[in-house]
């Protein structure tokens, strides 16, 4: 059995994925498309097929998964979510923007930045004062945003390769 955790009100909690369940998990991850999460689009027959299971085990996995918000169902497609992709101990690949802001703007920058459409953002102390992440597919766009914003003085960006751990 595998165990994940979940972070739920400052408390870890343990929650069993069987087998089966994994099984169905790495085969989404690996037939999806990366975007904020992996996508596929195929037919319940389909994939139930490709697993060796009848229609009715893949409709009591796929619950209990969409449940646990390790994927998203709708008409036509299953979406791997990141819950689901840390599950599978995988991450999509993210860019990173290192930033340096006018100490005199510093308020008004950190608001702007605040209400970019990015995955992360933090505060940081060294040479740099914040680091955004972003998705790979958004990186030329916050940048843009970006240089927008009064009290920017510089940007260097960096987009992952590749997950190493």
């Amino acid at each position: 059995m595998n165990f994940t955790k979940n972070y739920l009100k400052d408390e870890w909690i343990l929650e069993t994925l069987t087998k089966r369940s994994m099984q169905l998990l790495r085969t989404l991850y690996e037939s999806g498309k990366s975007t904020s999460s992996y996508t596929l689009s195929i037919k319940q027959d389909e994939l139930s097929k490709r697993l060796g299971i009848s229609r009715q085990a893949l409709n009591v996995h796929l619950r209990k998964l969409r449940d646990l918000n390790y994927i998203r169902t709708g008409r036509g497609f299953i979406d791997v979510t990141e819950k689901g992709l840390n599950a599978l101990g995988l991450s999509s690949n993210p860019a990173f923007i290192l930033v340096q802001v006018s100490p005199a703007k510093r308020i008004n920058v950190y608001e702007k930045i605040r209400q970019l459409a990015v995955q992360r953002a933090f505060r940081i102390a060294g040479d740099v004062d914040a680091l955004l992440v972003v998705d790979r597919e958004k990186l030329d766009d916050t940048l843009k945003r970006l240089y927008a914003i009064d009290g920017i003085r510089d940007t260097r960006s960096y987009v992952t390769i590749e997950n190493i751990r």
